[in-house]
């Protein structure tokens, strides 16, 4: 399947258009809605651009039902502010993608809002994974994902996964502690308070992928995934398993050992977090994201003149997003999910996702 993402943070739309889709997938336009739901801010841990994100499906669809053709999901833009941007049109904001866009496009890219670079464009990948979500939870896989820890404030990891998953997916914000809600969101407020972002960790976990998915070496599962990842913006690092934490351990104890279970082959524990020689070995697949702190802050900061190629000093205005973890949960499920469905149908073909009554 191939993804195309279109569109600018404050351009009439933002889009997707999914090449590959198999014929005959149902669009719950209400789970894609829900999705939406959870990556659109709220209240002061958010910006106060608050789009509603009333999608069109505009290509490769018919009766409520994907036709296996490309598949085009438009966004209207409706609440854009760009006037904010231009007195600070110049300046290279630390942090973002200004200075790094001007050098690859000559100077010819839409700066306002950060343009195509805006986290803004991940709305379209949300609503491009409600298209697959669905589908994959019919065969069995389940995503889910927790902020872990922000701002020093640390969640539980995950335990009963399947029913952690199931919490997880019905919750606005994103953890398995709510004990510790209020302590992540306090840490969330003090940071916007002081003009201040903070960042963290996201945990992820899927459930039900079958063993034997990923290719050796350039298409492992962790590469392909690591990939897609590291395109959602703000997302500095990918761990898959225990990884960092256990590296400088031996091998006895970072080993996954093998035994049957109810005729199945399972790990005693999961250090590997599902996946051995790139492929997936059919525990659950685990890994962590790390998300920076959001670049735009109200403090002044050291830049340059990206024209003049002088030293200035910035201080931006408008709406931002003191943090944006607990938005980027959905995001990660999504291309998690987009990931997953893409290997299953290079191995199985799309067919393997097409209803078994047919059409007309």
């Amino acid at each position: 399947m191939i993804v195309t993402l279109f569109g600018e943070s404050h351009g009439p739309y933002i889009g997707v258009v999914l090449d590959g889709l198999a014929p005959g997938i149902e669009i719950n336009k209400d789970f894609i809605n829900y999705q939406l739901g959870l990556r659109r801010p709220s209240g002061k841990i958010s910006t106060a651009r608050v789009e509603q994100d009333e999608f069109i499906i505009a290509s490769g669809s018919f009766q409520g039902k994907t036709t296996g053709t490309a598949l085009t999901i438009l966004i209207p833009n409706t609440q854009q502010h760009s006037a904010d941007y231009n007195n600070i049109s110049r300046l290279a904001r630390p942090g973002h993608a200004d200075f790094a866009a001007s050098c690859k496009y000559h100077g010819f890219e839409d700066y306002t809002g950060g343009g195509h670079f805006s986290g803004r464009i991940t709305a379209a990948l949300v609503a491009a994974g409600g298209i697959v979500i669905p589908v994959l939870k019919e065969k069995g896989i389940i995503i889910g994902t927790h902020i872990l820890s922000c701002g020093g404030v640390k969640d539980r990891g995950f335990e009963n996964l399947e029913d952690d998953i199931n919490v997880l997916n019905q919750s606005a914000f994103a953890v398995l502690d709510k004990n510790q809600e209020l302590a992540i969101r306090s840490v969330m407020e003090k940071a916007a308070a002081e003009g201040d972002s903070v960042g963290g960790v996201l945990e992820t976990c899927v459930l039900g992928m079958p063993a034997g998915f990923g290719e050796p070496w350039f298409d492992t599962l962790e590469s392909v995934l690591g990939h897609a990842l590291f395109s959602i913006p703000a997302i500095k690092g990918v761990q898959f398993g225990a990884a960092f934490d256990l590296v400088d351990s031996f091998g006895s104890k970072f080993n996954d050992p093998f035994r049957m279970e109810n005729n199945k082959v399972v790990t005693t524990t999961n250090n590997n977090g599902g996946i051995n020689g790139g492929i997936s070995n059919g525990m659950p697949i685990q890994f962590r994201c790390a998300v920076k702190p959001t670049p735009s802050i109200y403090k002044k900061q050291q830049t340059i003149d990206i024209i003049s190629r002088e030293n200035a000093d910035l201080q931006i205005h408008g709406r931002h997003d003191p943090a944006i973890i607990h938005r980027a949960r959905v995001v990660v499920d999504s291309i998690t999910a987009l990931v997953l469905y893409d290997l299953i149908c290079g191995r199985m073909g799309t067919d393997f996702f097409c209803p078994k009554e047919g059409g007309r």
